[in-house]
């Protein structure tokens, strides 16, 4: 199964971004994380079928209502990445990093 990274910018913070994101991985049973960046983006993993991953990337350039998207941009990532879930969670918030 692939996993992905994606930083998203544009207004993506103090909007429900993070929360948008959690609530779709998991209606769509993606494993992965999802949280803010002090350069004011939003950094998601996303691991699933190629289906699942494709779906939270589109969803990622929609948002929720009251952000406005500028960039998606996205790279592979690793085992190493998705590990930093919290244990025993499918999809995490993690801290401000």
């Amino acid at each position: 199964m692939p996993i992905v990274r994606v930083i998203v910018r544009g207004v993506v913070q103090g909007v429900g971004f993070r929360d948008f994101v959690m609530r779709q991985a998991e209606t769509r049973h993606v494993a992965g994380w999802v949280r803010n960046r002090r350069d004011h983006s939003v950094e998601a993993v996303f691991s699933g079928t190629d289906d699942q991953v494709d779906a939270m990337i589109d969803i990622c350039g929609k948002g929720p209502g009251g952000s406005r998207i500028d960039d998606v941009a996205q790279s592979p990532a690793t085992d190493d990445d998705l590990a930093l879930r919290h244990p025993g969670e499918i999809f995490s918030w993690l801290a401000t990093a």
